[in-house]
């Protein structure tokens, strides 16, 4: 739910003040498909390739109920961007943030200032996709 839009006409400098609500997602897997469609890549099932992910420095992303993505720059707490292990404790977790947003190049992004609630993973696909999706194993990896 997002609880407070951009206003018409921001220019990309100006961050505005936002409240969203979403789960902190991959965005190599997300975007690239290469771990399949955006229903397996995101909840319980994408949970341990997230952690790799972002411990290697990917950037997470913030997925809304809505399909949109916030590209994070920064969580509150370090002084770092949000890579590497900034976000490990957050990786598929949905959550309640505040802070800047800006978009440019019709692409969003958010600098958290505070996460509001953590509501842990909410998203338990692993039901239907397992723990690692069959489609995420190499066909030369599985023994014939």
């Amino acid at each position: 739910m997002l609880s407070a839009g951009f206003a018409a006409g921001a220019s990309a400098q100006d961050g505005e003040r936002i409240t969203v609500e979403g789960e902190i997602i991959d965005t190599w897997c997300y975007y690239s498909g290469v771990m399949g469609g955006p229903d397996a890549v995101v909840g319980s099932a994408h949970h341990t390739c997230a952690l790799w992910c972002s411990a290697g420095g990917i950037p997470v992303g913030l997925l809304t109920p809505e399909g949109e993505v916030y590209m994070v720059l920064k969580l509150p707490g370090t002084d770092q961007l949000a890579g590497g292990d900034t976000a490990l404790n957050l990786a598929s977790h949905t959550v309640t943030a505040e802070g800047l947003a800006y978009e440019r190049d019709g692409l969003r992004y958010i600098l958290v200032e505070t996460v509001v609630s953590d509501q842990d993973i909410t998203n338990l696909n692993h039901e239907d996709y397992g723990v690692v999706p069959g489609f995420a194993i190499p066909d030369d990896a599985v023994e014939q």
